[in-house]
């Protein structure tokens, strides 16, 4: 903005002029930071977790997919509702038991059909009950965090038009990624599930809306 001192009245208009450009370059900026929460950065292709690796030779034909479009689920208050549903009733169902206690190994990811499983079990479990009720394959993430305390984790990354929330076993609130507090490392490519992609900062990424 070129703003040339002059007459008093000259000089006034300026000064509003440049308190508004200031005010709206403002809450553009904060506008963009809410946005950029919404959505995790993708980063490069990285190594799948082995327990990811080992589940594709138990249940090969869950794993026998080729890439197709990213989608993201448009987030509709019936859909909100059935996220809320399905996480609840896998974390109430399945009673925690770590793969040492429960396999005799230290990782193996598993679907939970007997019952019990670990931080894996309960997000692989939950991904299945969403994909049967139609969610797309694309929009429902396995992903690999750290915790608070710097430890290992799996959750499910459900992808929409409304931003990236985790399903967790820790906690029956469904949180956007950015409220969890957690690290995120690698995750699913949404393209192909047996790609995985590192995680990093977050950015405004344009969401590809699906209806279910």
């Amino acid at each position: 903005m070129n703003c040339v001192t002059g007459a008093k009245r000259g000089a006034t208009a300026c000064v509003i002029l440049m308190t508004f450009g200031v005010a709206l370059f403002a809450s553009t900026v904060a506008s963009k930071a809410q946005e950029q929460s919404y959505f995790i950065g993708v980063g490069a292709v990285t190594t799948a977790p082995i327990g990811w690796s080992e589940f594709c030779i138990e249940y090969a034909p869950e794993c026998d997919t080729g890439p197709s479009m990213p989608r993201d689920v448009v987030l509709s208050t019936r859909a909100w509702a059935e996220l809320k549903r399905i996480n609840a009733a896998v974390n109430s169902k399945i009673k925690p038991m770590t793969d040492m206690d429960h396999w005799g190994v230290v990782e193996r990811w598993n679907y939970p059909d007997d019952g019990y499983g670990d931080c894996e079990d309960y997000a692989l479990e939950k991904r299945r009950l969403l994909i049967q009720a139609g969610w797309p394959r694309e929009a429902l993430l396995m992903t690999v965090v750290r915790d608070q305390n710097g430890n290992g984790h799996a959750v499910l990354t459900a992808k929409t038009d409304h931003g990236e929330y985790i399903l967790d076993n820790q906690t029956g609130d469904i949180l956007l990624w950015s409220d969890t507090g957690y690290r995120f490392v690698k995750r699913q490519s949404q393209s192909d599930p047996n790609v995985w992609v590192s995680l990093g900062e977050p950015r405004a990424a344009p969401a590809t809306a699906s209806s279910r």
